[in-house]
This record gives structure tokens, sequence and C-alpha cells, in this order.
């Protein structure tokens, strides 16, 4: 017999083997085997169990070993992998890496636990004269006989405090017996502590109409893409539960993808909470769990023991069976786009995967892409609305405040408004809770030389290194690099160092000292949340009331839901309008949106009050009311007049090396190469030094290239790539519909 392989490390086809006898009964599609490549053996994905290559038999070699009984792809992962690495322009080799779990291709097994229990058909009697003269061992075949079930021995030992050899001493009288079972390592287990998530919910009318839409697509069995676009506190993730129950009535698997981590536990209570009753298993799915709480989500889905998926960007990989409904909350978010290798979008990957298993992809959102929103002109995609807050809800009332105004008046550059300050301790007084946004970490984003102009940066990358007050030390959050802040200036050795600028650490003390001494504020940032566990406990410890004021970066921007909080502040509002990006004035309108939107989601009004020195900026006026349509309309006819995306796809080629010199010239060179023979309907720009020139020591150049066709373009790049003659101290690599423009 022979098969093809897809080797895991350093070759980037297939290689067909021979099965031996042993292996033939069990070796299947999808599965890891051990081969031999070169003097190495390596790990291999089964992609055929036939092959047409001539091989003669004694130069066939044979796979070593089948690390996995059960297949680690099905079928329909496999052919997503064949379009992700062809479309995404990447190795297969990365691609597999992503989708198979490393404590799966390592060879993790399950964890098995050690249970006591009496044994069966026992007599009395021989009971009796057995423990006669050992109490203890007596005292413990009671403990075992009332229990009436296995008992864990852990249990035995350390909470009921028999000793290893009482145990001993009773196995091997044969009063009992010791078994095994496997112990399922679920994430969240314990994070039952949702407001209402037994509240028996009455959808409104809209509800009723867009959840009757989906499940008519639902019925009809076949792939189709709907949106669900409504309002922040609409009730969406209602409608999800409806389309998601008449899938798995339907004997099919479902995805819930969320854009952060930082989500997954909220969305988890709440499907535990309405699923539970249906004798459902929800498997959380993300890269911040343990390796035995993934390698335990794994083998419940490929056993088809769950058939319901929650997890971030990489989940769009889970391994269920006969996948029926996936559904992408907050769609439009960046976060769905993988910034390393292989360079993936979830939601387009989301959509993809749908239509290979003839499945329904929902996608939601209070404020759509203008990818979505374009394939929604196209007729692509159908949509369903909600557009009115569930309980008749207003949306909270936005106030623009224009910080030029406060800058004249303190004669400064004040942080906080005075209206957001009196508005803050009008809600602590109020016993309300209140939510502010700075999409910056650290204390001071700079320190500068008022003598010579000095900014203190990154030895590896060119970025300023900014101030963190709680360890005293200078950060890089592009590589990690850190040291201790100067007490004199680097360059020209003055004491005149100053620290400029201000992130949500700042943010933090400074309301913790204008707040009454009573009012709790906490910060939740990436510096903050390194400790497993710890985010959740702090929006718990929110829910629950027991902070007053939570500061925090975009992990609190969206999808949470907080009833008590009705007032929303954000700082320095037009922050992501700095960015040199076309798609600022986009992500600068869903982000005002989505932050607003967590305020006023109970039973009292909110209020948000937005920080900028650009009142008058098109994304800050169509979120104030807020105009969703109208943004999109206009946002919309400025990207068909430059012909950027989703007019045409962006293809942003990236040059990286560690000199300068070198690095611009391969990218010049690669240049002169596009213009001696232009390749049909792709449109070059560039090359030119990247944003943030250089990053982990390595310098960047790009070029970008627009196109209509993304796979009959990549199809010319591949070719000249191939003769291109480039340095081995270059590394040169192609992100197809970047969002990363930095």
């Amino acid at each position: 017999m022979k098969i093809e392989v897809q080797p895991l490390v350093g070759f980037d086809q297939l290689l067909t083997y021979g099965v031996s006898e042993k292996f033939i009964s069990t070796i299947k599609i999808g599965c890891l085997v051990q081969i031999p490549l070169g003097r190495r053996r390596v790990l291999g994905v089964v992609f055929s169990l036939h092959s047409s290559e001539e091989i003669a038999t004694e130069k066939l070699r044979f796979i070593s070993h089948l690390v996995q009984q059960e297949p680690v792809l099905n079928q329909d992962l496999i052919r997503l992998s064949k379009w992700i690495s062809s479309y995404y322009s990447c190795s297969m080799e990365s691609v597999l890496g992503a989708m198979i779990p490393a404590v799966v291709r390592d060879g993790m097994k399950a964890k098995n636990e050690k249970l006591i229990q009496v044994s069966p058909g026992l007599n009395k009697v021989m009971v009796s004269e057995a423990l006669n003269r050992s109490p203890k061992q007596k005292k413990l075949f009671s403990e075992l006989d009332k229990q009436r079930k296995p008992v864990r021995k852990t249990d035995l030992v350390n909470k009921l405090g028999f000793s290893e050899s009482t145990i001993k001493g009773l196995l091997a009288k044969g009063l009992a017996s010791e078994i095994l079972e496997v112990v399922n390592r679920e994430a969240y287990d314990d994070d039952l502590d949702f407001d209402r998530v037994d509240a028996e919910w009455e959808l409104t009318a809209e509800q009723k109409v867009a959840s009757s839409e989906l499940i008519d697509v639902l019925e009809q069995k076949n792939f189709g893409v709907q949106v669900l676009h409504g309002v922040t506190g609409s009730g969406k993730t209602e409608v999800y539960f409806e389309a998601m129950e008449a899938a798995l009535n339907q004997g099919g698997g479902v995805l819930f993808l969320v854009p952060e981590v930082s989500l997954a536990p909220q969305t988890v209570a709440r499907l535990r909470a309405r699923f539970s009753k249906m004798n459902e298993q929800v498997v959380v799915w993300h890269s911040h769990l343990s390796g035995g709480e993934r390698l335990d989500a794994w083998r419940n889905l490929t056993t088809g023991k769950a058939r319901i998926v929650v997890g971030a960007r990489s989940a769009v990989f889970a391994p269920i069976n006969s996948l029926r409904l996936v559904i992408v909350d907050e769609e439009h978010e960046l976060a769905y786009k993988q910034e390393d290798t292989p360079r993936y979008h979830g939601r387009d990957v989301a959509v993809y995967r749908a239509m290979l298993t003839r499945a329904v992809c929902v996608l939601g959102s209070a404020t759509p892409s203008l990818e979505t929103f374009r394939n929604i002109e196209r007729k692509k995609y159908s949509v369903s609305r909600l557009m009115n807050r569930i309980d008749g809800r207003k949306l909270p009332l936005m106030h623009i405040v224009d910080m030029r105004l406060d800058a004249r008046r303190e004669r400064g550059t004040p942080i906080l408004s005075q209206c957001l300050i009196e508005a803050l301790r009008q809600r602590h007084e109020n016993r309300e809770q209140s939510i502010l946004f700075l999409n910056r970490r650290g204390f001071n984003t700079t320190m500068l030389c008022t003598d010579c102009g000095a900014v203190e940066e990154c030895k590896d990358c060119s970025v300023a290194l900014t101030f963190h007050r709680t360890d005293g030390y200078l950060r890089c959050h592009l590589c990690g690099f850190r040291k201790v802040a100067p007490v004199f200036c680097t360059s020209c050795k003055s004491l005149e160092v100053r620290r400029k600028g201000h992130g949500t650490q700042r943010i933090e003390d400074l309301v913790s000292k204008l707040m009454p001494r009573s009012a709790t504020v906490v910060r939740v940032d990436a510096d903050m949340m390194t400790k497993k566990n710890l985010f959740r406990e702090t929006l718990r410890d929110f829910r629950r009331g027991k902070i007053d004021v939570l500061v925090g970066t975009q992990m609190i921007a969206k999808g949470l839901d907080f009833p008590n909080v009705t007032l929303v502040g954000v700082i320095d509002a037009d922050l992501p309008l700095r960015m040199e990006d076309f798609r600022a004035s986009e992500r600068a309108f869903q982000l005002l949106v989505q932050v607003a939107g967590r305020a006023g989601r109970g039973d009292r009004a909110g209020e948000v009050y937005v920080q900028t020195y650009a009142p008058h900026s098109p994304s800050i006026q169509f979120s104030r009311k807020p105009d969703i349509e109208g943004f999109l309309e206009e946002e919309m006819e400025m990207r068909r007049e430059l012909a950027y995306p989703p007019f045409r796809h962006l293809i942003r080629h990236i040059f990286r090396g560690r000199s300068l010199e070198k690095t611009e010239f391969y990218a010049t060179e690669w240049r002169k190469v596009l213009d001696a023979e232009p390749i049909p309907g792709l449109e070059a720009k560039g090359p030119a030094l990247a944003p943030i020139e250089k990053i982990k020591g390595y310098y960047r150049f790009h070029l970008f290239y627009l196109t209509s066709s993304v796979q009959e373009s990549l199809n010319h790049l591949a070719k000249k790539r191939a003769i291109f003659p480039l340095d081995n101290e270059i590394h040169d690599t192609l992100d197809v519909d970047a969002h990363q423009m930095s």
C-alpha cells in the first residue's frame, strides 16, 4: 500500500511512503504518522491513501509509526489547509502547525485518575473476618461501601485522611479494586457566574424575525452567509442561540468565534447555561489554554463527545464533526487577522470552511466591515437587522468633548476633562459603574530630554520605549526589550529628562487620586493580565460590583455585558486617526461605537464622553448618532474612488534584513523586476521604509500590490520570486489581504 504524506518539517510537498501490514487496517486520511526523511524521523499527515508515483519496491521507504489512532485532521480540514496554503501564499508546514495542537503533535496522552471501589459479590461474613484486626481498613471499607460509587484515590488520602498503606492493604485482600478513569480537563468549568444565564428570554419582534431568517437558511441544508447587523445591546447573542439550537437538532456541530480571548469566558458561561439542558458539552479553544485543556478539547471533538466550540481566531481549525453552523461574532475586528505566518484572516477562513462543509456562516456586528458591506451590496451575503436595543433601552447619549478648549482654559495638555471627572464622581455617588478606555499601555509613552530632544528608543525596534511605573522599567511593546529608566539623558548626559504622554497606568493613577477614597479603580491591559485567569477574576469582580471604575485598552472595548455600567469615557479618541493607514477612519468609527455600546445595557440610561482634538472628524461625528449606514456609504465612496479594498485585494510584500542598505537594495531591485515585465491586473506601490522601520533588529521595507485576482497575481509573483536572486540574509514575506500597515 502506497500513501501520500505531508511532512510537518522541512519539506513543503507530498511524499510517497509505503505502509506495512501492521498499519494497513488502521491507517486513515488525516492520521499523524512518523516517517523517515533523509536521516531524520519526522512527523507527517496522511493526505491520500494512494499514490500514482512509480517507485521501485526496494527504494520505497515505509512509515515508522502511527502516532494517533484517530485522525488529527478530517478531510474538510485537509481541503481547507490546501486553500489556505495557496491563497495566503504560505507553506503547508506552517498551516498544519497552526491546525494541529502542539500537544497532539508531541504525543501527550490523556490524564488518568485512580478510583477505588468496593469489589462486587462480597460475602459479609468474609468481609467481617478479613477486617476484624484492621480497624483502619474497616473504616475505609465502610466509607467506600457508603459512597456506592468509585471514589478518587486522591480524595481518600487528602480529604478523608486515609493512608496509602491502608488503601493498599484493602486492595491486597481483594475487598476493593482500583480502576482508571480518564480525567476531562475543562476550561472555565467554574465560570458560571453570569447574572442572567438562567433567565427565560422572550425574544423581541426583531429577534424573532432574524432568528426565523437564520433557521430558514439552515433548513435549506446548503452553504450560505447571513450577516446579523445589530446595534450594541440589541440581543444578537440570543439570535445566535436560536440558530445554534436548530443546527444541533439537525445533528450538526457549531463553531462560535469571538475576536478576543477575553470574551470567551462570558460566552462560554452563557452557552453552558443554555445548552446544558440539551446535554451538550461546550469546548473552549484558544491559545491561552493549558496543554491538558487543549488535548482534552481536541479529544472530545474528534470523538464526537462535544459538538459546540467557542474560541478566538485559532478555533476556526477546531476538528468539529459534521459542522453545520459557523458564527463569527464582531466580524469586523482586526484581531481576526493573524499577523504571523500563516497570515490568514479568521473571518474569511470561517466563510470558506462553511462553504466546504455546506454549512451556514453567520457574521455578526454592530459595525460591519467594509468587506462585508460590499458583499451585501453584491448580493453574495444576505442580511438580517436588529436596529433597536432589547426592552426598549435607549442607546447611550454621546458627548463630544473638544479637548482644544480644555487645553486653552488650563494652558496645558489636560488628560481628563473636567466634565468627565464630574461624571465619574456622580456615577460613584449613585453606586453605578464606569469604564475608561485608552488604547495605549504604560504610564508615560516616552522619555524625552528637554535639552537635546533625544527620546529613549528600543535598541532593536524603531519605537520609543514606554515607561511603566509599577517596576520603573522602560519597555518595548513590540519585542519585549526592557531597561531601567535612566535619571539622565543617554545622549547628552543632561539631567533634564522628562516623561511625556500617558497610558493606562497613568490614567489608573490619576483617577484613583481624583475619586473618593471609597472608590475602587482597577486597570485591565496586557501588562496586568499575565497571570492565568486574572482577567476572568477581574471581570467577575466588576460584574459583582466590587470595582467602581475599570480602566483598560481594547480588551474591554467590545462584547462585554455589564448592566450596571452607565458611563464610558474614551480618552484620546482620535489616536487611531493618527495611524498611517487608509483604514484608520473605519477603525476609529468601529471602536467608538463598540466602546460606547458598553454603557446603558441595564435598566439605567448610559452616557459616553469622547475626548478628542479632532471633533469634526467624520468617524467621530458619525459615531455620535450612531449613523452606521451613513459612515459606511461615505467611506465606501472614498475607497471606490481610490480602488482600495474592498474593491480590490491588497497584498503587502515585506523585505526584512539586519542591514538597512542591503534590505533597501533588494526591495528596490525587486521593483525593477516588476517594472521590467508588469504583471497584468496588478498595481504596485513602493518600495518604502515601513512606518515602524525596525522590529527585533530587522529593518523593513515594503511594497503594496492592488489586484482584482489574488490567485492569478500570486501565480505570477511566485514565478518571479523563484528566480529572483535574494540574499540569504534578506527575508521576504507576502501578506495577502493585509490589515497591518506598520
